[in-house]
């Protein structure tokens, strides 16, 4: 009841139109990791990277892979 998560699904993506990316900040050192339309160029944000942890949540929760995402700034 209390302190008790449930547990999210696994969500994958569709690799087809969408890229996994981190964008930085260069002021603040912020990231967000999210997925970038390839035709369009829009970026949705999904989740705030903290630390490896909050990275890993991300990789896991989509099934992605570390050397699909690419770094923007």
């Amino acid at each position: 009841m209390f302190g008790r998560r449930k547990r999210q699904t696994v969500s994958p993506y569709d690799k087809t139109g969408k890229i996994p990316v981190i964008r930085s900040s260069i002021c603040t050192g912020e990231q967000v990791v999210g997925f970038k339309d390839v035709v369009s160029g829009k970026f949705k944000e999904l989740m705030l990277i903290r630390n490896g942890k909050d990275l890993a949540e991300f990789l896991s929760r989509y099934q992605v892979e570390e050397s699909e995402v690419k770094r923007e700034w």
